[in-house]
């Protein structure tokens, strides 16, 4: 039986489920989400709307869900398991990509716009809010106008995937942060160096 007690979080990373978008910029969230799952020796299973994984840390729970509904819709798997889990937007951390910083640039937040990113536009559709935390990572703007689409569903590069390396060692420390420390702590000491 669940400790009730026990403080639990929806961490969601955003991406595209198949392996046609595994290695695509857009898929940065299921990535990161992967990373840590790897480095706590565990898997995700399937369930409704994704991918579900539990991970117990200190005594907290993170739930990690990869949606398996397109990334456009991502809203829909991030309402249900709030739902079923009880949590408020305090405990719901979105990892995204995102065009508008230089790639490996992390930025946590506590609210924001869409940024144009169709993910966090159906998340804050469907919550009827854009006051949930995100952790946006850049994935940089390596493309011609009209080109957008082709270059986040385009595959990263080796270089490109080599200077991932360090931030996302730095996401996944931000994301037990949160959890365990709270977000403007996690803010106020990652993003001087995210």
């Amino acid at each position: 039986m669940a400790n009730p007690q026990v403080q639990k979080f929806l961490i969601t990373g955003l991406g595209n489920k198949g392996v046609f978008y595994e290695n695509t910029r857009h898929n940065i969230g299921f990535k990161v989400l992967d990373h840590l799952a790897q480095k706590h020796a565990t898997n995700f299973s399937s369930d409704y709307f994704g991918d579900v994984l539990r991970l117990h840390h200190r005594g907290k729970l993170f739930l990690l869900l990869k949606p398996d509904t397109f990334i456009n819709l991502s809203g829909k798997a991030v309402k249900y398991w709030m739902d079923k889990e009880n949590l408020s937007t305090d405990q719901l951390l979105v990892v995204a990509d995102d065009i508008h910083l230089e790639l490996g640039t992390l930025r946590l937040r506590p609210k924001g716009s869409d940024g144009g990113h169709n993910g966090l536009k159906n998340i804050q559709e469907i919550l009827s809010t854009s006051n949930y935390p995100r952790l946006r990572i850049g994935v940089g703007k390596g493309f011609k106008k009209g080109k957008q689409v082709d270059y986040v569903l385009g595959t990263w590069t080796q270089k490109e995937l080599s200077a991932l390396i360090e931030p996302m060692e730095n996401a996944l420390d931000g994301i037990i942060s949160f959890g365990m420390k709270g977000l403007h702590i996690t803010m106020n000491v990652f993003n001087r160096i995210l």
